[in-house]
């Protein structure tokens, strides 16, 4: 997927997941939706922590997986994106009441997840 392609609603933008419902229930995570297509996160708990090295272009896809950010009306968006451990995430953010539901799954399960989102920066 292309910069172009990726919809402003997420775009070089930080945002802030919490989760209400799902495998991650009572946590959060800082996703960075990066221009190039590609995404990084962080346990919002790791504040402390510097987010990974750009590195070469290898060492940063195997880091910063590509997302999608798909823009469905102007008030929500599709995310979704593949981590390295295998899981897929795949989120609508509405970013008139700041919700966003969807699945996290892998190649044997899938689980509906839910929680509330904010745009940091």
């Amino acid at each position: 997927m292309t910069a172009n392609t990726i919809s402003y609603q997420v775009r070089g933008k930080k945002i802030r997941l919490t989760w209400s419902d799902g495998p991650t229930k009572g946590t959060a995570q800082d996703h960075i939706f990066h221009a190039d297509g590609t995404v990084e996160w962080h346990a919002v708990s790791d504040g402390n922590k510097e987010p990974p090295a750009a590195g070469n272009s290898e060492t940063r896809k195997s880091v910063r997986p590509d997302y999608a950010g798909i823009k469905i009306t102007d008030d929500v968006c599709l995310i979704s994106y593949l981590s390295p451990s295998g899981y897929t995430l795949t989120v609508t953010l509405n970013f008139q009441d700041g919700t966003c539901v969807g699945a996290a799954s892998n190649e044997k399960t899938w689980f509906p997840v839910k929680g509330t989102f904010e745009v940091l920066a």
